[in-house]
C-alpha cells in the first residue's frame, strides 16, 4: 500500500504528537501530582487564635473568614506562602491569608478552623517550617 505524501504527512505528524504526548505524561508521572510538598527549616514561635470574633472579616489577602476557614496571619510573610505547623503531634500544611497578629507577643494568629484541627488552645508554642513548591 502506497501512501499519497499528505497521507505520509498526516501520519507523521499523528505519530509525533503522540510521542510528545507520552513524554509528557513519563515526565509528569516522576512526582506523584498529590504528594505533599517537602518542609524547609524548622523554627518555633508563639501562636494564638484569632477566635470566633474574626468571622465574617476580610484578611489582607482578600479572602472572608468563616468557621471552616484555615490559614495563619503573619506580620512579615506573603500571602499564599505554604507553612507546615506542628503542635502536640499534630501537623497540617497550610497558608498565610492574614497581615498580623494584632496582639503582642505572637508570631502567628490562627484562624479558629486551624487553631481546633490543631488542637491548640490560647496561646501555645508550635513548630514551623516552610513548604516547597
Amino acid at each position: 500500500m502506497t501512501l499519497a505524501p499528505a497521507q505520509r504527512l498526516a501520519l507523521l505528524a499523528g505519530t509525533a504528537l503522540l510521542a510528545a504526548a507520552l513524554a509528557l505524561a513519563a515526565r509528569s508521572g516522576r512526582g506523584h501530582p498529590s504528594a505533599l510538598p517537602e518542609p524547609v527549616g524548622s523554627y518555633t514561635a508563639l501562636a494564638g487564635s484569632s477566635g470566633v470574633a474574626a468571622y465574617g472579616k476580610r484578611t489582607a489577602c482578600g479572602l472572608v473568614l468563616g468557621p471552616r476557614t484555615e490559614g495563619v496571619a503573619h506580620p512579615v510573610l506573603p500571602c499564599g506562602v505554604r507553612l507546615y505547623l506542628t503542635y502536640q503531634g499534630r501537623k497540617v500544611l497550610t497558608q498565610v491569608i492574614d497581615r498580623g497578629p494584632l496582639v503582642p507577643g505572637r508570631q502567628f494568629e490562627l484562624t479558629d478552623a486551624l487553631a481546633r484541627r490543631l488542637g491548640l488552645t490560647g496561646v501555645q508554642r508550635i513548630a514551623w517550617s516552610y513548604a516547597t513548591r
